[in-house]
C-alpha cells in the first residue's frame, strides 16, 4: 500500500498546496502578487492611462462636471471615446 503524502505546509490536511511546497514553489500571497496573480490595491489608478482625455474629447472644460446624459450618449459611441465614457460610468458607481 502507498504511503500518504506528507503535510508539508503544516495546515493540518494534505492538499495540492503540499505538492507545490514539495516541488519548491513559493505559495505565499506576496509571491502570487509579484507574479501578477493577485489584484493590486491601486488597480483603478493604473487603469486610467490618460487622465482628462474624455473631458477633452467631449469639449468639457476642466472644473465642470460631465453631465450623465452626455456621458450616456458618448458611451454608445465606438472607439476610444466610447471606451473612456463606459469606464467613467463604471468608476462613477464606485464613489457611492
Amino acid at each position: 500500500m502507498a504511503k500518504s503524502f506528507p503535510d508539508l505546509n503544516k495546515d493540518g490536511k494534505t492538499s495540492f498546496a503540499d505538492v507545490l511546497v514539495g516541488r519548491g514553489v513559493d505559495t505565499s500571497k506576496t509571491a502570487t502578487a509579484k507574479k501578477g496573480g493577485a489584484v493590486k490595491n491601486n488597480f483603478i489608478q493604473e487603469a486610467i492611462k490618460k487622465p482628462g482625455a474624455l473631458r477633452a474629447s467631449m469639449g468639457v472644460k476642466k472644473g465642470e462636471k460631465i453631465l450623465a446624459k452626455k456621458l450616456a450618449v458618448a458611451a454608445k459611441k465606438p472607439g476610444k471615446m466610447g471606451q473612456r465614457a463606459r469606464l467613467a460610468q463604471t468608476l462613477s458607481k464606485f464613489k457611492k
